[in-house]
């Protein structure tokens, strides 16, 4: 932009001196108006901080990690009653016949159990003082009865008792599947020391006279 005279340098002057007041004006005004945003925001953060009270910053990755709520209180009774259902999950599979003892009738005792332990059950030198009939019971059924008649006999402080199971003649084929189902689980419990085959009075080869454990507390 030329300037021909005077008067026009003057009124570019004057024009340049006007803008400049303007654009400070403006700046001014900017940088009063940002300070009144942060004061209020100061103020409010104040104020949340006193109606809330104390505030923790979250980590730098913006995830809040909320700490695990205490465990609820454990119903212990039940978790007993669980775990001894757990322990009467007998298995079919478990082969017995290799644990059984040959001798004139099969018998089974425990490692570290003495021959003379089934010498003795066999003579009925133990007194029989329970006894439980698995005839005409479902395979679940017989393996669930006999589970919970074990498990009480011992809580019950009982050592002798005596599991009929039949002969198995009335089984397809003649097949006695119960009776050597029952020995498998018997042999599974830790609660039976020994068991043998009944003397001919007390069932004979349809029934077993089991030994169980001493039991620490027994509960009559």
């Amino acid at each position: 932009m030329k300037v021909r005279s005077l008067p026009e340098l003057k009124t570019l002057r004057k024009a340049l001196a006007e803008q400049a007041a303007r654009l400070a004006a403006e700046r001014a005004a900017a940088e009063a108006a940002q300070r009144e945003a942060e004061e209020r925001l100061h103020k409010d953060r104040l104020l949340f901080e006193r109606t809330v009270g104390a505030v923790q910053r979250l980590p730098h990755h913006g995830r809040h990690l909320a700490r695990p709520h205490p465990p609820l209180p454990r119903p212990q009774q039940r978790e007993l009653d669980e775990q001894a259902v757990m322990r009467e999950a007998l298995s079919d599979l478990f082969d017995a016949e290799t644990l059984l003892h040959t001798d004139e009738h099969l018998s089974f005792r425990r490692p570290g159990v003495g021959p003379e332990v089934a010498r003795k059950l066999r003579q009925g030198d133990w007194s029989l003082q329970a006894q439980i009939d698995l005839h005409g019971l479902r395979t679940d059924e017989a393996r669930e009865t006999l589970g919970t008649f074990i498990r009480e006999a011992h809580k019950r402080g009982l050592r002798c008792v005596r599991v009929v199971h039949g002969k198995g003649l009335g089984s397809p084929g003649k097949t006695p599947v119960l009776k050597s189902r029952v020995h498998s689980w018997l042999a599974q419990k830790n609660e039976v020391m020994a068991f043998v085959q009944a003397r001919p009075a007390e069932g004979g080869a349809g029934a077993l006279v089991v030994l169980l454990r001493p039991s620490p507390h027994p509960h009559h």
